[in-house]
This record gives C-alpha cells, structure tokens and sequence, in this order.
C-alpha cells in the first residue's frame, strides 16, 4: 500500500509540486520504480549470504519506514519553513525519501514471496500443489494495497494533501513491521545458503582455500541454471517497459482528458484502479476455472506450464499498448477539432487488458524463478525477476529521453511535450506496440528451446 501510493500518483506530485515538465516528470518516475526493482538483488545477496529472509525484511523494512517520514515531511515543508514548492531543499527531501524507500523494497520484494514459499514442504504432495497457489494469492494481497492507494490514497493526495497522502501509508508500514515481527514464531527457515562445512581433512569438508579461486562442481551447475533462464528474463523486460506506462504516460494522457464520470471527478492516477481490479477479478477466475480446464486439457497439475502462462501475458501487453494507441489517436483528433474532449474512462480497457497481463506473466516469472532457481538461491532467483521490472522501468525512461530528443527539432514540439495536444503520443504507443509483438515472437522462440531445473 506504502509503495503503490507513492508510484500511482508519483509523475502528478512531481509536475504539480515540484513543477517539473511532463517527459522529466515521466523519465523520473520510471527511475525511480526501476531503482525500487534493482536494490532487491541487494537484499537478495545479503539473504540468502549472511542474514537469512527474516532478518532482511526487518532491517529493510526499518529503512522503508525511514524513507516514508522523510517524503511526508518534504510535503509540508513549504507549510513548515515557508518555501516555495520546488525550492532545493525540498526537491533534495523528496529524491532522499524516494531513494531511500526504494532502497528499503530492496530487503521485502525478493524475500516475502521466497520466505512465503518456504512455509510449503516440496516433499508434500498436498503442499506442493497449494504453493502453485500461492503466488497467484500472494499477488492478490499485493493488489488489495494496490486498490486501496489507487482509491483511497490518490484522492487523500489530491483534495486533503500530500502530506496526510504520504502519513497514511508511513503509518501503516509501522503497524506492517509490528504484525511481521509479531509472528516470528510461527515461520519456518530455510536459510542455509551460505553453510560451508568446516575443513576436517575427510572427504566432502569444505578445502582451505579461498571460495572466490576454486568453485564447486554443484556451484558451477547452479550458475548453469540462472544462465539458461536468462532469455525468459530478458523477454520480460519490455513486458515491464509496457506496464511501466500505467505510471506514466497513461497518467499524462489522462490528465489532458475529460475527467468528469457523472457527478465525480476521477483523479488520473486512480484509473490504475481498473489494473487492479482486472487483477483481483482474473485470479480467482485463473485459479478456480481456467487451471482445472487447462489441467484437463494437457495433464499438468498447474494446467499452464509457467512458460505459457508468460506467453498468454505478453500476448496480452501487444492488445493493450495497441489499444492505448487507438485511443490516443481518437483522442488527439477530437481535441485539433475543437471537439469535446474524450471521456477519461476510455482508458479503462488498456489497464484492465495490462493487468490480465500481470496476472500471467507477473505471476508467472515470479513462480518461474522460484521454481528454476537453485536451492541455495531462491532469493536471488526472486531479485531477478524484480529485476526484470527494474530494467523494464530503465529501458522506458531510455525509450521517453530517445524519443523526446530525436522528435523535439526546433520549432517542432516532437511527440511528447507538454501539451500533449501538440504531440503525438499514439505514435509513442505503437512504437511500444510492435516491440512488444517482436518480444512476443522471441519468447517463443526460446521457450521452445529451453530445458531448465525443472519440466515447467
């Protein structure tokens, strides 16, 4: 919930607030969130070498926290120190909180799922099913937070304030903390990645010599296994690109759009409230009927294989990004026609289609990680799917800088300015469209050749 209402309504805090032009405001906050999903290989490290999952998400949930007071203080700033809204050291507030939340989703997004995963015996065959189940359930309470700051939050920041918008959620992670430690108890550990067995002179005891100059033979199959799942990894970073549009562009698209739904005015940000809707709604439907028909169909427990269930979801990223771009284009028409402007909930489908999408390849890349992951690894395994989200965040901000810089040429406003009524931003989204169709095509290419831990 912390961190869904920082990133929903994060690129309107920046232009309003700190007044910063629509492609930086965009570029800013697709960094930010690709920051949010590389610190997990951080923590990952740290869990599976040193510290173990609970002790990581204690620590980095006290970072999280400190982050959280830090951006609710910046917002009353200009109210406590009378300074203007994008004075210097409000801005430095801002970016110190950012990072360092960011810093804190480090130690829980790779270690939650994993430590979540471990309560499961493989051994089980009854556990071993229900964990199939898990992710889907684990990515459904994600999404309760997502709808509550989708609702909730993103109207608080926009007609009470940022600073009770930001207080709300810094509380609640205070309480998070205290329920995550309350139950200590209760939770199994599997935290034995970085056992070595002391050097006795016998057979199988770890040698005297620098594990960093001599590697085992287990090391080396284990490395084998993260490399064979990279061209699934990388076929995931332009699905991210895609979803990152939901926290960006969608948002500037909506804002230039009528937003008025009868007697309401809807916030721009809370239209994300259809991806999480889409969300809350495909996961039982997934759960309850497609698995047990799928499962009919091909003999697998899981129905889909993880590999498929990606596939359908990147399938789904090149309807939605094709989508967006028709709107926009209708959009844009009316507008140079002096037409009334479009409805804003034109762009509910396009978040709807997006979030069916998580639910596949989301899910899918987190349980196919898992899975495939060594078993001294499965933290790590989890940081590098967050990972994938980092990148696909990065490369979006790459793609917004080259196409601001290659289409803004003298007099020409290029496809994204300001007023996005001057631009072309369908262009943008088709240009996201047939990437996604090309990605889609790779994927199944190396699905077809790829042969890891396990049959997926």
């Amino acid at each position: 919930m912390a961190f869904f209402a920082i990133g929903k309504n994060l690129v309107t805090f920046l232009t309003g607030e700190l007044h910063e032009t629509n492609v930086d405001a965009a570029r800013n906050v697709s960094t930010w969130i690709g920051s949010c999903f590389l610190t997990p290989v951080i923590g990952a490290f740290l869990a599976d070498t040193y510290w173990g999952r609970y002790k990581t998400i204690v620590i980095f949930l006290l970072l999280y926290t400190t982050g959280m007071l830090i951006l609710t203080v910046s917002a009353f700033l200009p109210l406590i120190m009378d300074l203007p809204n994008n004075s210097g050291i409000r801005r430095i507030a801002v970016y110190l909180g950012l990072y360092l939340v960011a810093l804190g989703t480090g130690g829980i997004k790779p270690c939650t799922s994993a430590l979540g995963a471990d309560q499961f015996d493989g051994a089980d065959p009854v556990e071993r099913a229900t964990k199939g189940s898990f992710f889907n359930w684990y990515y459904f309470a994600i999404n309760i937070g997502s709808l509550l700051s989708g609702t909730v939050l993103v109207w608080v920041q926009q007609d009470i304030g940022w600073g009770v918008g930001f207080a709300v959620p810094m509380v609640l992670m205070v309480f998070g903390l205290a329920v995550f430690v309350a139950g200590r108890k209760v939770y199994r550990f599997f935290d034995k990645a970085a056992i070595v067995v002391p050097w006795t002179g016998e057979k199988g005891t770890a040698a005297p010599t620098s594990p960093w100059r001599r590697c085992t033979a287990s090391q080396v199959e284990e490395l084998k296994m993260l490399l064979r799942m990279l061209p699934v990894w990388a076929s995931m970073v332009l699905f991210f690109a895609t979803t990152a549009q939901m926290s960006s562009t969608f948002i500037e698209q909506g804002a230039v759009m009528d937003n008025r739904v009868g007697h309401f005015t809807v916030p721009p940000a809370s239209l994300a409230t259809f991806d999480v809707i889409s969300v809350m709604v495909c996961i039982p439907v997934y759960d309850a009927v497609l698995v047990p028909l799928a499962r009919r169909a091909t003999g697998k427990d899981r129905g889909l294989s993880q590999l498929q269930r990606i596939g359908v979801g990147l399938a789904l990223s090149v309807v939605g990004m094709a989508y967006a771009a028709l709107i926009e284009a209708r959009r844009l028409a009316l507008a140079r026609t002096n037409m009334p402007a479009m409805n804003i909930m034109w762009q509910a489908p396009a978040f709807a289609i997006l979030g069916a999408g998580e639910v596949f390849a989301s899910i899918g890349i987190l349980e196919f990680f898992y899975d495939n992951s060594p078993d001294g690894m499965k933290s790590l395994g989890n940081a590098f799917a967050q990972l994938a989200i980092a990148a696909g965040s990065y490369l979006n901000s790459a793609v917004l800088g080259a196409v601001a810089a290659t289409t803004a040429r003298g007099v020409d406003p290029g496809w994204i300015p300001d007023d996005l009524n001057k631009g072309h931003l369908d262009y943008f989204f088709w240009i996201m469209a047939a990437l996604s169709l090309m990605n889609l095509a790779q994927f199944a290419h190396c699905s077809m050749r790829y042969r890891g831990k396990t049959i997926c």
